[in-house]
């Protein structure tokens, strides 16, 4: 090869170089909606639909797909781990304690009522612990905080809502919840990787949101590649989104670095670089150039779709209607993706 065309190459290289983002200086930005894992029910969601008119069992209807309202069974206990004990408190007890620790007192009663159904119901299928305890006092489970935590209003909506459930089929449902879905659920088994589809856990649209849940996070190259450790070979390049669910949220991606890729799921995205969620999309900023990183998953921009008729929903007894709005605090708690297994409906944790 002639000098000529090895300065060619040389050029040539140069250029490429200066295409491929440097770690010192490029900036990842990554923008998202939601708060969550987007299963079931959200907390925002249901004080919005609450807002509007609608009744415990039509907001619970609405998230858990193909429900109706059932009884617990009686005399039933809920083992809770709390610390390194295991405490035994009766079930209308135990709700009690969640509900003022999940849910904000002063939102509308049919919010806090749906809450203390999906709350009394998860209880029921979860098995955190297998034949020692059934749930976690904390974000594993659901936040239990017992008397303490206990207001009147929140106390109300479990005495009318007594012994209600979820049910499909007959049986008691896995009511996950969590704090904000950013304008729609999920699907389980795309939140839950590994776990097997749900007819109630199904994605819906969520018309009644209340406050805007979309967010934005900005980090050097360097950040996100000490954060994504042991997934970037070579010099880190950007992520790659492959597939979504049936909202916006990433299922599987790809981190890209300059000696090759590697597969990585949205939930691990969301844990490794500190997400709200794992509705992102990420772009590259160079200078005051930004471009959006390549995404294959075939996912068109999300439209929210306008408000439905509120559905039919069969009531152990008639809801109680909701009380007149007042000015609420952001959702608290909500419910953890549980470790994959063969299915849901046994739960997992809860928390947001």
């Amino acid at each position: 090869m002639g000098r000529p065309a090895i300065a060619s190459l040389a050029c040539a290289l140069a250029a490429l170089a200066l295409c491929a983002p440097a770690a010192g200086a490029a900036t990842l930005i990554i923008e998202g909606a939601g708060d969550g894992h987007g299963v079931g029910m959200s907390q925002d969601g249901a004080l919005g639909y609450a807002q509007h008119g609608w009744s415990d069992a039509q907001i619970l209807a609405h998230y858990y797909t193909g429900t109706t309202l059932g009884q617990a069974p009686a005399n039933t206990v809920v083992k809770v781990l709390e610390g390194t004990k295991v405490a035994r408190v009766p079930l209308e007890r135990y709700v009690r304690g969640v509900v003022a620790a999940e849910m904000p007192a002063s939102w509308p009663m049919a919010a806090l009522e749906a809450q203390a159904i999906a709350s009394r119901t998860y209880a029921l299928t979860a098995d955190a612990g297998g034949a020692r305890f059934d749930v976690y006092a904390d974000t594993r489970s659901q936040v239990y905080e017992g008397a303490a935590a206990e207001t009147a209003t929140s106390n109300a909506a479990v005495t009318a809502t007594a012994g209600q459930i979820v049910e499909y089929d007959g049986q008691p449902a896995a009511t996950y919840y969590f704090a904000s879905s950013g304008g729609m659920t999920e699907d389980n088994e795309n939140s839950f990787l590994g776990s097997t589809p749900e007819p109630w856990l199904r994605a819906v649209p969520d018309a009644y949101e209340t406050s805007a849940s979309d967010w934005r996070v900005s980090m050097s190259f360097a950040t996100a590649a000490a954060r994504l450790a042991g997934l970037v070979k070579g010099a880190f390049r950007g992520i790659e989104v492959r597939q979504r669910g049936a909202s916006p949220r990433i299922a599987a991606a790809e981190v890209l670095g300059s000696r090759g890729t590697a597969q990585v799921s949205g939930p691990e995205l969301e844990a490794r670089l500190g997400l709200d969620s794992t509705w992102a999309y990420f772009s590259v900023k160079n200078g005051a150039s930004v471009t959006r990183e390549p995404d294959l998953s075939g996912q068109p921009p999300f439209v929210p779709k306008p408000p439905e008729a509120p559905p039919e929903a069969t009531p152990a007894s008639a809801p109680a209607t909701a009380s007149t709005p007042s000015a609420a605090a952001g959702p608290q708690g909500g419910t953890q993706a549980p470790a994959p297994s063969a299915s849901t409906s046994a739960a997992g944790g809860a928390a947001a």
